[in-house]
């Protein structure tokens, strides 16, 4: 709770009926050791009873989580989740949608592909065909969420380097953006240690190896970073591993200072470097 070993409780000097004090003493107050808070607030004059003292705190309490949970879920890292898995979520409808748009249309034109140039020329056909004009309709649809996919695509782009400027700078707003999404949070993956960080994504094939039916995975979602998936196979653990290692650095540095640090750009560059020379000698 509140105040300090000198004998005040956190509810000194407050109405039982002002909650929203309650709320804010609760929420930034702090103890060292338990006491009886109860009585002590009987004794304060602050409540006439037990009873009312554990109502007020019941309701206090609820509050100052109920606060905490909706600053906490409009946080700038917390939005970018959203617009990540957004993102992701339209692509995969997209792309199902234009498999079975494509397969449907395949019944009438031999032609038809599985892409988006075919669909919006479905989209932009006229016919007095009842079918095809549904098609042409469904195509629409298509269309349109495949464009709001590009948008929130680039709603990444912008809003990333804002969160995290470093983890954005090595990795690129889009990786970087899912590494904060998988994380739960920039705080989240700050706290994580590059080992972790380097397998974030690959969890099931993490849990098939702690289980013993398969190798331990050498990198999840950080493969999309070209300093992993252009490194030749021998030496991509390597790489992945030095890749985490910084990314861990710059998302501390993005958390608990917010500096940007254009170095860590150039280390990395120069440590996949000496990876990659490894074939070459």
């Amino acid at each position: 709770m509140n105040a300090q070993d000198s004998g005040s409780g956190w509810f000194e000097s407050l109405d039982s009926g002002d909650v929203g004090a309650a709320v804010g003493v609760i929420r930034d107050g702090s103890g060292t050791e338990p006491r009886e808070w109860a009585q002590e607030a009987i004794d304060n004059g602050a409540v006439p009873d037990e009873s009312t003292y554990y109502n007020w705190l019941h309701e206090a309490t609820l509050a100052a989580a109920r606060e905490e949970t909706t600053e906490r879920e409009l946080a700038d890292d917390q939005q970018l989740i959203h617009a990540i898995r957004s993102l992701d979520d339209c692509e995969r409808v997209t792309n199902e949608l234009t498999e079975r748009l494509a397969e449907w249309a395949g019944t009438h034109d031999a032609d038809a592909t599985v892409d988006t140039d075919f669909i919006r020329e479905l989209a932009a056909m006229e016919t007095d065909n009842a079918v095809k004009e549904q098609m042409s309709r469904f195509a629409s649809r298509v269309v349109a969420l495949d464009e709001e996919t590009q948008e929130l695509r680039e709603f990444v782009e912008r809003r990333t380097p804002d969160v995290a400027p470093n983890l954005a700078t090595l990795a690129g707003p889009e990786l970087a953006a899912r590494l904060i999404s998988l994380a739960g949070g920039i705080e989240d993956l700050a706290k994580k240690p590059s080992g972790t960080v380097q397998v974030l994504g690959a969890e099931e094939s993490l849990f098939a190896h702690l289980g013993g039916s398969a190798p331990s995975p050498k990198h999840g979602v950080i493969y999309l970073h070209e300093a992993v998936r252009d490194t030749p196979p021998a030496n991509r653990g390597s790489a992945a591993r030095a890749l985490a290692g910084k990314l861990s650095i710059a998302a501390r540095i993005d958390h608990y200072s917010g500096e940007y640090r254009p170095s860590l750009e150039a280390e990395l560059d120069d440590r996949i470097e000496r990876i990659r020379a490894r074939d070459a000698e």
